[in-house]
C-alpha cells in the first residue's frame, strides 16, 4: 500500500506518444504500436516515468482518433490488442507506466450506438444516449441554440427526420448524453476493460465538457474557435454535475492496486476552477493549461507558478506542468511568437513567424525551468529533439478538421503532429523503411534526428536526458520552491539543494556561486545569457 502523498503520479514525468506520428513499423506512413515498441528503449533512455498514448481505438479518423467507434479495441492501423499488451509488458519491465486516452464527451458517428439512434428515430431510447433536440423557428429549421463548435461553425447538425444532434467538435463526433444511466454504466465498463489489462491510468479528453445544461440555453458570449472555451463560461462546460462522474470513476479506480490515475484535460478560465477537478475524491491530475498559455514573461510566469502551487496545494494535489501537446503550437516556436499570434496555428501565410534561433533558445530554457518545478510534468513526443512547429505544410496535405471547417481560416494543429525524425538519413528520416508519411516531413528534419543528437553533449536530447536524470536524483518533483527574487526579468528560486536561475531579460546576469549541474545554453563559467536557464548545486 502506497503511503498517502507518495504516489508515483505526484512527481512523474509523463511522455505523450501521438501514435500515428511516433514510429511506423509496417511502412504505411502511419505510426503504430509495433513501431512504438521498437522505440521503447528511447523512452527508457530518456528517463520518463510513464507514457500517455493519444487515442488508438477503432475510429474513422475524422479527428485523428478522437472520434471513437469502439472503446474496447485497437484500430487496425495501429495494431491489435496483443500489440498493446506487448508494449504494456515491455514498458512495465522498464519501470515505465502506461496511460491511455479516453474520449467520453463524444463518440464517432460510426459508433454502433449512434447508428442505432439514427435508425430508431425521434423519441427512441437509442437517441436518449446522445443529445438530440428539436430545432427553433418555422418547422424547427434553426438550431436549438447558438452553441458553436470548437472546430468552427455551429455545434448542431440536422437529420433528415428534422431532429438536431449536438457535436461540440466535428459533425462526425456526436456528444453523449451523460444524464443517461446507460452512458454512465457503459463507461464504467470501458474503464474496467482497460484497468483489467493493466493500464496505469487515463487521460480524460474534454473532462470539463461531459454534462450540459439540460435546458439548452443560448450562451451569452460566442467564442467559437477558442479551443476548449478557455477563458469563457458556457452552458456546456464545467457544469456541476460533471464532478459526480469523476467521483464515481475515482471510487472505481481505488478498487485496483497500483495507484491508477486520472488526468483531466480541462480548459477553464481560472486555476481555482481547474483545482475543483483534483479534489481528494475526484481526479488525480489536471493539465495546467494556464501555465502552458503563459508567454515568455518573468512576472507572468512567477505569478502562474505561485498561483498553481497555492490552488492545487489547497486541495492536496500536485501542480501538473505542461508546455506542449498535440493541440498547440510546439512550445519553442510558440514562445518566440507574439502572444496574439499563438492561438490558431501558424502556416506559410501567417503574419508573424518565429525566429528559429530565438525559438530554440527559449524552448530549451523553458523546459529547464519547468522540469525544476515541484509536481508532475508532461512532455510531448519530439520536444526532446527540439522540434519546432512545421510551418510549410501544403494546404492540400493538411488534415486537421479545424483547418477544413474554417475553410483554411485557422491553420490548426497539423504543424505539431508531423512524424518524428529518428535518423538523419534514410526513408522518412527513420520513421519507417518506406518513406511514406501521413503528413509531409520538412527537408531539414534530419538535423533534429535522434541519431544526430544522441552523441552530442550540446544537443537538446542530451539536455533533456540530463534534466530528467538530475530532477530524479535531487528529488525536485517532491521538493518545495523558495524564491530568491520576486521581481525583475530573472526567475530565481531554490528547490531542495538546487538553485534555479532563468534569465528572461536582455542582459546577461552573473550566476550565483556553486557547481553548475546543467544549463540550457552557454558554457558553465559564462554569465547567464538571455533566454537561458541554469541549475546550480547549493
Amino acid at each position: 500500500m502506497t503511503t498517502p502523498g507518495s504516489e508515483w503520479w505526484r512527481t512523474a514525468v509523463i511522455y505523450q506518444v501521438y501514435p500515428r506520428s511516433f514510429a511506423d513499423a509496417d511502412g504505411d506512413g502511419i505510426g503504430d504500436l509495433p513501431g512504438a515498441l521498437a522505440r521503447i528503449d528511447h523512452l527508457a533512455d530518456l528517463g520518463v516515468d510513464a507514457v500517455w498514448f493519444s487515442p488508438f481505438m477503432p475510429s474513422p479518423q475524422k479527428d485523428a482518433g478522437y472520434d471513437v467507434s469502439d472503446y474496447r479495441d485497437i484500430d487496425p492501423m495501429f495494431g491489435t490488442l496483443a500489440d498493446f499488451d506487448a508494449f504494456l509488458i515491455a514498458a512495465h519491465e522498464r519501470g515505465i507506466r502506461v496511460i491511455v486516452d479516453l474520449v467520453p464527451n463524444h463518440s464517432s458517428d460510426q459508433h454502433p450506438w449512434f447508428q442505432e439512434a439514427l435508425a430508431a428515430g425521434p423519441g427512441s431510447a437509442a437517441r436518449g444516449r446522445y443529445v438530440f433536440a428539436k430545432g427553433k423557428g418555422r418547422g424547427g429549421a434553426q438550431p436549438p441554440n447558438n452553441w458553436p463548435s470548437f472546430f468552427g461553425g455551429p455545434a448542431w447538425s440536422r437529420l433528415p427526420d428534422g431532429e438536431w444532434y449536438l457535436h461540440l467538435f466535428d459533425s462526425s463526433q456526436p456528444d453523449f448524453n451523460w444524464d443517461n444511466p446507460e452512458v454512465r454504466e457503459e463507461f464504467r465498463d470501458v474503464l474496467r476493460f482497460w484497468l483489467d489489462r493493466g493500464v496505469d491510468g487515463f487521460r480524460v479528453d474534454v473532462a470539463h465538457g461531459l454534462v450540459k445544461d439540460a435546458a439548452l440555453p443560448d450562451r451569452v458570449v460566442d467564442t467559437s474557435g477558442q479551443m476548449g472555451g478557455l477563458g469563457n463560461e458556457a452552458p456546456y462546460l464545467a457544469q456541476p454535475g460533471v464532478h459526480d462522474i469523476y467521483r464515481d470513476w475515482r471510487a472505481l479506480l481505488d478498487t485496483y492496486d497500483g495507484d491508477r490515475t486520472l488526468c483531466a484535460e480541462a480548459w477553464l478560465p481560472t486555476l481555482e476552477q481547474v483545482a475543483l477537478w483534483v479534489r481528494p475524491d475526484e481526479m488525480h491530475q489536471a493539465f495546467n493549461m494556464n501555465y502552458l498559455g503563459t508567454p515568455w514573461d518573468a512576472e507572468r510566469l512567477r505569478h502562474v507558478i505561485d498561483e498553481s502551487r497555492t490552488v492545487f496545494g489547497a486541495v492536496g494535489a500536485p501542480p501538473t506542468w505542461v508546455l506542449s501537446n498535440h493541440d498547440v503550437i510546439r512550445h519553442p516556436s510558440r514562445l518566440a511568437l507574439p502572444e496574439e499570434e499563438q492561438a490558431e496555428g501558424i502556416g506559410p501565410a501567417s503574419k508573424v513567424l518565429p525566429d528559429p534561433v530565438v525559438a530554440r533558445r527559449r524552448g530549451r530554457a523553458a523546459t529547464a525551468l519547468m522540469l525544476a518545478l515541484p509536481g508532475s510534468a508532461y512532455l510531448f513526443q519530439g520536444e526532446e529533439l527540439g522540434l519546432p512547429e512545421v510551418v510549410e505544410i501544403p494546404d492540400a496535405a493538411r488534415q486537421d478538421p479545424r483547418f477544413i471547417r474554417t475553410g483554411g481560416g485557422e491553420y490548426g494543429r497539423d504543424g505539431c503532429r508531423v512524424p518524428l525524425p529518428w535518423t538523419a538519413g534514410g526513408p522518412a528520416f527513420g520513421f519507417n523503411d518506406t518513406g511514406a508519411s501521413w503528413l509531409p516531413q520538412p527537408e531539414g528534419w534530419g538535423a533534429h534526428a535522434r541519431d544526430a543528437q544522441a552523441g552530442d553533449p550540446a544537443s537538446t536530447l542530451s539536455l533533456y536526458r540530463a534534466l530528467l536524470r538530475l530532477r530524479r536524483a535531487h528529488g525536485l518533483g517532491s521538493g518545495d520552491l523558495e524564491w530568491d527574487t520576486d521581481e525583475g526579468d530573472v526567475l530565481a528560486f531554490r528547490n531542495g539543494d538546487v538553485r534555479v536561475v532563468a534569465n528572461l531579460g536582455a542582459d546577461p546576469v552573473p550566476l550565483p556561486p556553486g557547481e553548475v549541474l546543467v544549463r540550457s545554453g552557454g558554457r558553465a563559467a559564462d554569465p547567464l545569457g538571455t533566454d537561458e536557464t541554469a541549475w546550480i548545486r547549493v
